[in-house]
């Protein structure tokens, strides 16, 4: 099948159209992604200046009080209940431990069981139990909690957020724009032959 002059013709003029049409939408292309990269250098600029401040303020200034009260609740039930409580558990097992100590020895000389003294157990018991709360202390004092974490914190995470959702709105703005000017750009009636 060979085609006439006038239509090779027409379709080389056909193919430089679709060319410089396909260079037009490139460079339309290149605008919007250029568009878009300053759209998100703008955004970070923005959540930068204002959003993360006004994000580390309002935590400052609504939720920080309430996590160091819960801190110092924590240390205050920590340091004067459970600590003595432990002391108290273990005064009381090492009491327990020297009244059968006793008791065993009193045996194994064979003096024969008596009646343990409640006084010698309760005052064994509170020394003890001083004793072991102080040595308790000690080594939770010389714990040191863990430092806090320098990594991304709420608001950061909330900036990421609203910087990909930025990111996104500007993509669909472009695609919806290229969208619409490919619909401008087909012709709605057939092409017709030029008139010579």
């Amino acid at each position: 099948m060979s085609l006439s002059r006038k239509r090779k013709k027409e379709l080389r003029k056909l193919q430089d159209q679709a060319g410089k049409l396909w260079e037009a939408q490139q460079v339309l292309v290149g605008e919007a992604a250029a568009v878009a990269r300053s759209a998100g250098e703008q955004l970070g600029h923005y959540n930068r200046e204002h959003l993360t401040p006004t994000v580390q303020e309002n935590y400052a200034k609504y939720a920080a009080p309430y996590v160091d009260k819960g801190v110092q609740t924590a240390q205050h039930v920590f340091n004067n209940r459970l600590v003595p409580a432990a002391g108290a558990v273990v005064g009381s097992a090492m009491s327990v431990w020297d009244a059968a100590s006793d008791t065993r020895a009193k045996l194994a000389s064979g003096r024969g069981l008596s009646l343990p003294d409640i006084q010698t157990l309760a005052k064994n018991a509170k020394k003890n139990s001083k004793q072991a709360s102080k040595t308790f202390a000690k080594q939770m004092a010389s714990v040191r909690p863990a430092p806090a974490s320098k990594g991304i914190g709420a608001g950061g995470v909330i900036a990421l957020l609203l910087g990909v959702a930025a990111a996104i709105g500007v993509a669909y703005a472009a695609w919806q724009t290229l969208r619409a000017d490919d619909e401008l750009w087909v012709a709605d009636d057939p092409l017709r032959s030029p008139d010579a």
